[in-house]
């Protein structure tokens, strides 16, 4: 037995050991990899494949130094909407560019990520080189953004999706009615129906009316950025829709939704063709990832004057977790201090991707938004959601630039807390009993029913919020509250009509919002730099992402096909005290 302990003994330390020489190993590869990024040449008469069918965050930190190995390691999550449109900026000027390959059939970001890179994508085209794009399918996003395209290529069997926007809600009461979870809801606002999942098993008339307000309204945005590029009337484009016209190739094509149909090897000649090369030569394609390494046509000015671009993507939480998808107030808050403390940074811009969340941490952050304009320019860019929380980081902000597809306001608070006594008696046979000090020194609790007291006081601290934030909404628009309070109410607006009601000031992408902050700073372009976050070095992002792995596969392997909705239930962990938030989960399709 003896023996067999020290053998087993002997086969885990080896395997440690192991572990860690391949590490090393590893980081010497990168090392050596990331020496020699700078030196990536661009080819004569190249083309720039842009594989956009990944999801999107708004700027990639992580630094991959092994992607230039090929195989698993370059291998990416996601991708950085920032570095997507400085290749496209870069490639316009980059006289070995000849055009761009995009590969944008189903790609991940949300649509206001999707018109953003479009805007690059139609500013590229300015330079007279060519955009074409191929899919076996298209998605509706996939294919508003490759409308933009010289030519558009769809596989003979292939299809487009092409028959208007729908929002899809999921609601839960039917599951915690068959559990008996009772949830306990605390809300001001007719339209905020972010708890509408947990207590209605379908949407309240409020929530499908401000659904199909602002969903008309991106669409609207949708056909007539489509109408401009392909040429082809809003009503024709609206029809088509209606009658499904473009489910197949041939009638897509009849219908000029697409120009070609074809397989990848026509595309292949037909790109070719636009080089002018022969068809045996070879077609020189750089990847994204690679073209980021070369050097870059558009030089950073030489100055000590800075524009800092901060980060806000993810749900709003308390304290300062690291974690992707997440706001984290105190994680956020610092970078704020440290950028208003900065003397070379003249002037903020503040990009939200945000839902909201925590009503707290939402005030939090406002707090070091407003000490930060006190002494330089803030400014708000709204990307795909800046609602509810998101929405209050804004409205501290001098101005407020949004894509007319963005999903903002929200302006509304609710509590949500869960009686879960009568689940653990009847389904776990477990119960509860308690000695208190005092009336209510047990409250909140999820183990017994509260008493008219305590839930007037819940709805008081809910109400005392929703005049708080109102109030400072009010102001940062300079607005009467009673206005405001109008356009509140929990109410969501897409950004063309966000600009229409006067919650936004400009509609415009991320470059919008960065003249918008020079302009304030009184800085002109040429005399100043911008900083964005600052990367992750290459270890730390390789076990961040063996973290991430490790626990994907375990929770794979625990709940298998369940997964979304075990990491939805997740997130209840983070809805504790007053939230400011969008509908649980909100999908445009």
């Amino acid at each position: 037995m003896l023996q067999f302990l020290k053998y087993v003994l002997a086969t885990i330390v080896g395997l440690l050991l192991f572990s860690l020489v391949a590490v090393f190993v590893l980081i010497g590869i990168a090392s050596v990899a990331g020496s020699r990024g700078s030196d990536v040449v661009v080819e004569d008469n190249s083309v720039l494949k842009l594989d956009l069918n990944k999801p999107f965050t708004e700027y990639d930190n992580k630094d991959n130094p092994l992607a230039e190995l090929g195989g698993p390691f370059a291998k990416q999550s996601v991708i950085g909407l920032v570095q997507v449109k400085e290749a496209i900026a870069n490639a316009k000027l980059d006289p070995k560019i000849k055009g761009i390959y995009l590969a944008a059939n189903h790609p991940g970001g949300g649509w206001a990520v999707t018109e953003e890179i479009r805007s690059a994508l139609a500013d590229f085209r300015k330079s007279g080189k060519f955009i074409y794009s191929y899919g076996e399918t298209y998605s509706e996003s996939g294919y508003y953004l490759s409308s933009v395209a010289d030519k558009i290529y769809v596989n003979p069997a292939g299809g487009v999706d092409f028959n208007g926007l729908s929002a899809e809600y999921e609601f839960y009461k039917g599951t915690l009615d068959k559990l008996d979870i009772r949830p306990i809801v605390f809300r001001v606002g007719s339209y905020k129906s972010a708890v509408e999942p947990f207590i209605r098993e379908n949407m309240s008339e409020e929530s499908r009316k401000q659904t199909g307000s602002f969903l008309h309204s991106i669409y609207d945005q949708v056909l007539t950025d489509i109408s401009e590029s392909r040429k082809v009337p809003v009503a024709r484009l609206k029809t088509i829709a209606d009658s499904l016209l473009a489910d197949e190739p041939a009638d897509a094509l009849r219908n000029k939704i697409v120009t070609n149909v074809g397989y990848y090897d026509e595309f292949d000649a037909d790109m070719r063709k636009a080089l002018k090369i022969d068809k045996d030569a070879k077609l020189q394609v750089i990847s994204l990832d690679s073209y980021l390494k070369a050097p870059k046509q558009i030089k950073s000015p030489n100055s000590d004057n800075k524009i800092a671009v901060i980060v806000a993507e993810g749900a709003i939480v308390d304290g300062d977790d690291d974690s992707d998808n997440q706001v984290a107030s105190e994680k956020t808050a610092a970078e704020i201090r440290k950028a208003r403390k900065d003397k070379n940074i003249k002037a903020i811009v503040l990009r939200i991707n945000s839902p909201g969340g925590s009503g707290l941490a939402s005030e939090v952050m406002w707090r070091e938004i407003q000490l930060a304009r006190e002494q330089k320019p803030v400014i708000a860019s709204m990307s795909n959601y800046a609602a509810s929380g998101g929405y209050y980081l804004a409205m501290g902000c001098n101005k407020i630039v949004a894509q007319p597809t963005t999903i903002t306001g929200s302006i509304g608070v609710f509590s949500l807390l869960f009686r879960i006594d009568e689940f653990t008696k009847n389904k776990l046979g477990i119960t509860f009993d308690r000695v208190t000090t005092n009336a209510h020194s047990d409250a909140p609790t999820l183990t017994r029913e509260m008493d008219e007291f305590e839930k007037t006081q819940f709805q008081k601290s809910t109400d005392r919020f929703y005049d708080v934030f109102t109030t400072k909404a009010a102001k940062g628009r300079n607005m009467p509250v009673e206005k405001l309070r109008e356009l509140a109410g929990g109410r969501v607006w897409s950004g063309q009509e966000a600009k229409q009601n006067g919650l936004v000031d400009e509609l415009g992408g991320l470059e919008k919002a960065i003249e918008l902050a020079a302009k304030e700073a009184k800085l002109k372009e040429g005399e100043y730099r911008l900083r964005f976050p600052v990367k992750k070095d290459f270890i730390q992002s390789f076990f961040d992402k063996a973290e991430d792995e490790q626990e994907a596969y375990a929770m794979k392997a625990a709940f298998g096909d369940l997964v979304p909705h075990v990491q939805k239930l997740k997130k209840l962990q983070t809805m504790q005290g007053i939230q400011a938030r969008l509908p649980y989960e909100l999908i445009i399709r």
